[in-house]
């Protein structure tokens, strides 16, 4: 199934416009780690962790909207991507406390830290974060990728800005929240930001 089918399988036939829509914009040209293939990654997760959701598919309503709109000079994309959410799914029959429970979701997806009791935000929070998880060479392409979307960045201070993130995420107490992704990539994830940390500091 392709993404766009993918979309009307989850928002109905009459949506299709808008999951053509998302789909361009996975696409952009621009984009090395946002792209479609993320978003694949993200809906796959979030199907696996779905028991955990309290409304499972508000969450992948979120899921496809939380990197809509991506810019890496800007600091507002999850921001802009909520509100580009509201839009949209205001043309369609989603009652309005649903819209505004996915825009919620995608704001949330700037911080990574939703509520002890929020488990719509734990499942897409994961979801998103899975990639930490990954198997070391998948994590190094995706390292890669995002150095490639912060190209106009110099060297020096991407390196700065990258350590510096990892090091917040590495304090945290838990970077997953589901039992599920906690067991399954919790301690990969640290290893492989640990490693990329030593690496940023050579």
């Amino acid at each position: 199934m392709d993404l766009v089918d993918r979309w009307t399988a989850l928002a109905g036939p009459d949506t299709r416009h808008i999951g053509t829509d998302l789909d361009a914009r996975y696409g952009e040209a621009h984009r090395r780690y946002h792209t479609r293939r993320h978003l694949t990654a993200v809906l796959d997760l979030v199907d696996e962790l779905a028991g955990h959701a309290a409304d499972p598919d508000l969450v992948r309503l979120a899921a496809w909207f939380h990197d809509a709109v991506y810019d890496p000079e800007r600091a507002d994309n999850e921001e802009r991507s909520a509100r580009l959410a509201e839009r949209m799914l205001a043309d369609t029959d989603l009652p309005a406390g649903a819209v505004a429970e996915v825009a919620r979701l995608v704001v949330l997806t700037a911080t990574h830290a939703p509520a002890p009791d929020d488990r719509n935000g734990q499942v897409l929070c994961d979801a998103d974060l899975g990639v930490l998880g990954a198997p070391p060479e998948a994590y190094a392409a995706y390292a890669a990728a995002v150095r490639e979307e912060y190209a106009f960045v110099p060297e020096e201070f991407f390196r700065a800005g990258r350590a510096e993130v990892l090091r917040g995420l590495l304090d945290l107490p838990a970077l997953f929240h589901t039992p599920q992704a906690r067991d399954r990539f919790e301690e990969q994830a640290r290893r492989n930001m640990e490693t990329e940390l030593m690496l940023l500091r050579t």
